[in-house]
């Protein structure tokens, strides 16, 4: 409902975004129909703002919540997401709203600290299922990591039913309908194709969201990009439950190794161990005591081959290299190809191993390509580590699990 210039999701809950109809860079793509960075303002007993906008538009956006709220009186700022395009306006916000106690995870109140020269500022910091007392409404607090970032958290309005997920749900649309049910269009393309562009990357952590759905009643879903969905809102949770599943079978993952003292068998095998929980088959060869035609073969009929040296005197050691001057030579395009390892030193083995991965059809992965397709600095490629692999059990596991979202994903 819009009345007098405002737009009401419930009562005392206004949007109090801002529109940009330009073609905006994004992720380096450009978003032809332009997007919304939708924050909401909680008029309540204790007023609360959930989100901000583009840094861009900060400015613009504490001149516009004037016309709704004195800053001065809002007591809770709600950051669900540090990504700059939704916590954006918080510096200029946090400068009008000296009382105002900013609220988010654990994990991202460094980071607000720092790109908002914050570090004086009261930081309320709420886990899975904290509540708050805003003054006649109740928030409910629920952490999705990476979703799309590690600090990522969803706010639930008790009362009211709503759910301000941040990123989460959206669409990258310039609208001035605002409510999915006031599109001139169906937006459901433009809503799967947001998830593809944004979500997809981390589908692992969807179903952390969906199980907490379950526990909410969900009348109204306000994102920070898009449409506010009120009606059909079950048909959008679908959408992300069932594009998030696994929808790949019979996958199967080659690991090659050598190694000195065991170190290097010992990430093979946990490599092995994740795969296997992923129901993704793992086959394992140690190249100096298996037959190089049996290692090539069962190279050719994998959807993904790792290869890994321990490191002697800057290279890698044992029959490794007889297997890897092969490659280059076999039909290996659609493959995920990687390195892995252990070292004392500076592992010069490991680098050795994707630089002839690299000569190879395969998709080698790297943590440049990760970082720039999904943001995460968790996971990298090569895995490398100094020395036992126990204390990168974590390390490893991820890196396993990124290939496994690869491996069983068709979208």
């Amino acid at each position: 409902m819009r009345a007098n210039n405002q737009v009401t999701l419930a009562k005392d809950i206004y949007w109090v975004g801002k529109i940009d109809d330009r073609e905006v860079p994004f992720h380096r793509l450009v978003l032809a129909k332009g997007t919304t960075y939708n924050a909401y303002l909680l008029k309540t007993g204790k007023p609360t703002v959930i989100d901000t906008v583009d840094i861009e538009f900060g400015g613009e956006f504490v001149e516009y919540l004037k016309e709704f709220i004195d800053p001065k009186d809002i007591q809770y700022i709600v950051i669900n997401h540090t990504e700059p395009d939704h916590s954006g306006g918080l510096g200029a916000l946090a400068g009008q709203a000296p009382d105002a106690t900013i609220v988010c995870t654990q994990k991202a109140v460094k980071e607000l600290q720092e790109m908002y020269k914050l570090h004086d500022r009261t930081f309320l910091v709420v886990k899975d299922g904290d509540t708050l007392d805003i003054g006649g409404k109740t928030l409910k607090f629920k952490e999705t990591p990476y979703l799309h970032t590690e600090e990522t958290m969803i706010t639930y309005c008790v009362e009211d039913q709503i759910l301000f997920p941040c990123d989460i749900f959206s669409t990258h649309i310039a609208n001035d309908q605002f409510f999915n049910d006031d599109a001139k269009n169906d937006i459901t393309e433009d809503f799967i194709g947001y998830y593809k562009l944004i979500i997809h990357p981390h589908r692992r952590y969807v179903q952390t969201l969906i199980n907490a759905l379950k526990e909410m009643d969900v009348k109204m879903i306000a994102p920070s990009h898009g449409y506010i969905l009120r009606t059909d809102v079950q048909k959008y949770i679908d959408l992300y439950a069932s594009m998030s599943a696994n929808t790949a079978a019979d996958k199967k993952v080659t690991i090659v190794y050598t190694t000195i003292k065991s170190n290097t068998k010992k990430m093979a095998n946990m490599l092995k161990d994740s795969f296997e929980k992923n129901n993704i088959k793992a086959d394992v060869f140690n190249a100096d005591k298996s037959e190089k035609e049996v290692i090539l073969t069962s190279i050719k009929e994998a959807d993904a081959v790792l290869v890994g040296s321990s490191t002697r005197y800057a290279d890698m050691i044992g029959n490794l290299e007889q297997i890897l001057t092969e490659l280059p030579n076999m039909e290996l395009a659609g493959k995920l190809g990687a390195a892995f390892g252990s070292y004392g030193w500076s592992g010069e083995a490991i680098e050795v191993i994707q630089d002839y991965l690299e000569k190879t059809d395969m998709n080698i992965l790297n943590t440049s390509k990760v970082i720039k397709s999904t943001g995460m600095i968790d996971v990298e490629f090569p895995v490398r580590v100094r020395f036992s692999p126990k204390e990168s059990a974590e390390k490893i596991e991820n890196s396993a699990s990124f290939i496994s979202d690869l491996l069983l994903s068709t979208i």
